[in-house]
């Protein structure tokens, strides 16, 4: 059995809502946490870098006082995602936010950084860094993250390459710490066998844009309930980091999703305006959207989720 740190212990079950870039809000994120799981957003959101003050102030005083007067059903934590690569000029302000208000787990992107690990420990926070393979995973424990999260094949955003098997069996070879699975993970069944397969948790993403909560624009959300995973493009033309990405979205951009050009992966960035608008306009999203039918609220899918967690629980038990 992993060692789970025990802000995560008290889940109504092992998931954890992956960061939107642009999408993911303090309103999701409350509506997350409140449903029993872990919700989450990235840092870079909160533009200008001031509005993250405020969101996180609302998002802890909003659970705190959820926390008051549900005190046998609290609300799961909350987490921030900070992209430590070189580009992020903001880093050093959103990781001082973050210790302000004692945001109890930190998820790292696109690089381990020790001296952001060091700091989120300095009051007792915990740190998962997000990998695409087992020689990133082994860097990002080195440099002091608590936790990994195994990005596999068909995860929305920047996705690997790797099978879920091969990359969850090949860190559970060495690392008995916390562990998420990403990639294509929108049912309760898949849940459960993300822990069948070692993971402690489930990523899931790219179900919450199809919600009320995000922010997205409709056409985005509807896109997702009318498409499949064979609607989903792989490409790092758009922020030179290989990603998955909806292929009605870059028609309408003017481009051919089967005819894409490589990008230049030294010239990426995630603080630009121009890579604002790239992602804006071009929509990110996971293989796993086949069985998004609807637009809802986060909590009713949170419960759909549950429902079904539970009769794949209780089916394997039949099957034993």
């Amino acid at each position: 059995m992993s060692n789970i740190p025990s802000i995560l212990q008290s889940l109504r079950m092992p998931v954890i809502g992956a960061p939107l870039f642009i999408i993911s809000n303090p309103k999701l994120v409350i509506a997350q946490c409140k449903a029993g799981i872990v919700g989450s957003m990235p840092a870079l959101n909160a533009r200008p870098a001031s509005l993250l003050d405020e969101w996180l102030a609302e998002i802890t005083e909003e659970l705190a006082a959820y926390n008051a007067k549900n005190p046998t059903r609290p609300a799961a934590p909350f987490a921030i995602n900070q992209i430590v690569h070189k580009s992020n000029d903001r880093l050093e302000h959103d990781v001082e936010m973050c210790i302000k208000y004692k945001v109890p787990l930190i998820i790292t992107s696109l690089g381990a950084r020790e001296d952001v690990n060091t700091a989120i420990h300095s009051y007792g926070g915990i740190v998962m860094h997000d990998v695409i393979n087992n020689k990133f995973a082994h860097k990002a424990i080195e440099k002091g993250a608590d936790g990994l999260i195994a990005v596999a094949t068909g995860a929305g955003g920047h996705a690997g390459v790797k099978s879920p098997f091969a990359l969850i069996q090949e860190i559970r070879e060495w690392f008995d710490g916390p562990l998420a699975l990403s990639g294509s993970i929108a049912t309760g069944g898949a849940v459960l066998a993300a822990q069948a397969m070692g993971a402690d948790f489930a990523y899931i993403g790219s179900p919450f844009i199809a919600t009320h909560e995000a922010n997205a624009v409709e056409e985005y959300k509807q896109t997702i309930v009318e498409s499949t995973s064979d609607d989903i493009v792989y490409s790092n033309l758009f922020t030179g980091v290989h990603g998955n990405y909806l292929a009605p979205s870059i028609r309408k951009a003017g481009l051919d999703p089967e005819n894409l050009p490589e990008s230049d992966p030294s010239k990426m960035s995630f603080s630009g305006d121009a890579k604002k608008k790239a992602w804006k306009d071009i929509w990110g999203c996971g293989q796993g959207i086949g069985v998004i039918n609807e637009i809802t609220g986060a909590g009713e899918f949170v419960d759909k989720l549950y429902e079904e967690y539970v009769v794949a629980r209780e089916r394997l038990q039949m099957v034993r």
